[in-house]
């Protein structure tokens, strides 16, 4: 990196160590660092010179430097400041974003990527972006303070003040429909609605008519006009969740969409013109389903504009904790016994595998709830409470003896079920739990559940609505 010419930058952190790291860091780029350490010296330094860039802390001796950024735009209105903040959760984040902030550090930050930023900063000097309005949500959705987590807040605020399209990508269970409820409700489309589709669960001749609508009609059935998810969300957020399982043709009609930025709904000539942000998420691989030619390239790239990769619970155990904890509190607040963790207990949730990651985390917590014997929760209790489960349930439902799976298919795929045979007494009891097994297992995707079955997903509808299956509570989470 070359060096700038006396670049001044203006450094508020009340961390002698840190701060002198800056300074070094700084200095073998050329620029010249002033060093305050609270609110009052930050305000006497920027009376006396102007800066070309600052650099501020958020909590400090005297305030909190992010609620004071307005009287520090009314003294130097295009100086770029980056915020440091040992706060790291995505409330700062959004704070920072919506302060103005030329870019948001969590702390421990990379020293590298700071500099680069700041002297991005002293580059691009310019008028500051028009603020956009404070958020009016009373929670946010995400939560978790590891290095990982603090790389989504990241990109989150970078995509709250436009329109691009995001793709969010992650395991069952991360929380991506948390990140598209946060974009949404943070974003500049909050007053509009926002609106989720999962279009995996969709059957494949109906998908254009949810997401295009249809008019009266256009297929037998149609016995009305109908409005499509794409008319629901004008205006607002379309949220298409497990878009990698889309159907190709419905593929082609999204993409045609999405670059006109008009819909025709099916059996209709008119094209109707909406207002729509896009936010995708799939827990698939999409470079084999475009390799196989069953995902449209041309698709991903449209999708893919800004990519946010959700990591699965495994890589950042450091937030279990916090997760628990709020996850009880919640719990509390929803009617259930008010609960709190043992330490030891903390330390056995840190060492479980989570394979349904925040969402197994979620239920168990709320199980435990319900189940624990006493308000502090001990090692021994969830023991009692989801590890005997999970070494119970590590017994797959479906590899039972041979012949099980094929009679099951057999039995579920007629219109009555065939009495006197060996397997029926059995199948009776074992129908609802296998398929809401199935759909715990799919995350409430209805044609992957009827695959794992062994049936054709028409009969598997027909038995949820019989058995008064509830699909949806097995996909709350994304």
């Amino acid at each position: 990196m070359s060096k700038r010419n006396a670049a001044c930058v203006l450094l508020v952190e009340d961390d002698s160590a840190i701060a002198t790291v800056i300074e070094a860091a700084l200095a073998d780029e050329g620029l010249s660092t002033t060093r305050v350490a609270s609110l009052a010296a930050r305000d006497a330094a920027l009376a006396k010179q102007p800066f070309d860039v600052m650099l501020t802390d958020v909590i400090l001796e005297d305030g909190d430097g992010l609620a004071t950024l307005a009287s520090v735009r009314r003294e130097a209105p295009i100086m770029p400041i980056i915020v440091l903040s040992a706060q790291n959760t995505l409330d700062t984040a959004v704070r920072a974003s919506d302060s103005e902030a030329f870019e948001y550090f969590p702390k421990p930050f990379d020293l590298d990527e700071l500099v680069q930023a700041v002297c991005r900063a002293v580059g691009g000097r310019g008028e500051p972006e028009e603020a956009a309005p404070e958020p009016e949500v009373e929670s946010l959705p995400l939560v978790g303070r590891s290095p990982a987590m603090q790389s989504v807040y990241r990109m989150i605020t970078r995509v709250l003040r436009n329109d691009l399209t995001v793709l969010v990508t992650g395991e069952s269970g991360t929380g991506k429909e948390l990140v598209a409820e946060a974009i949404h409700q943070l974003g500049s489309r909050r007053t509009g609605p926002f609106v989720a589709v999962n279009t995996a669960a969709i059957p494949a001749n109906l998908i254009e008519s949810e997401l295009f609508g249809h008019e009266k009609g256009a297929f037998t059935g149609a016995i009305a006009q109908a409005i499509g998810k794409f008319e629901q969300a004008n205006g607002g957020t379309l949220f298409l969740d497990e878009i990698g399982d889309m159907p190709a043709e419905a593929q082609t009609r999204l993409l045609r969409a999405l670059q006109s930025g008009r819909i025709r709904r099916v059996g209709g000539r008119q094209e109707i013109e909406v207002d729509v942000r896009i936010i995708a998420a799939t827990n698939r691989d999409l470079e084999p389903l475009i390799a196989s030619g069953a995902f449209r390239q041309d698709l991903f790239y449209r999708l893919n504009v800004v990519p946010i990769a959700l990591p699965p619970l495994r890589e950042r155990r450091e937030d279990i904790e916090v997760l628990a904890n709020h996850f009880l509190a919640l719990a509390a607040e929803e009617g259930l016994p008010r609960r709190t963790l043992a330490p030891d207990a903390i330390a056995t949730l840190e060492e479980l595998p989570w394979r349904g990651n925040v969402r197994e985390l979620r239920n168990a917590i709320y199980r435990l709830a319900v189940m624990a014997r006493d308000d502090v929760i001990e090692t021994s209790q969830i023991e009692d409470v989801i590890v005997a489960e999970a070494k119970g349930a590590s017994l797959d439902p479906f590899e039972f003896e041979p012949g099980f799976e094929a009679a099951l298919a057999h039995w579920l795929d007629q219109e009555e079920p065939a009495h006197g045979t060996v397997y029926h007494s059995a199948l009776a009891a074992f129908e609802k739990p296998l398929i809401e097994h199935a759909l715990s297992e799919t995350r409430g995707n209805q044609l992957r559940a009827a695959k794992l079955l062994g049936i054709n997903r028409n009969t598997l509808r027909k038995r949820i609505v019989e058995l008064r299956v509830e699909p949806d509570r097995f996909s709350r989470t994304s």
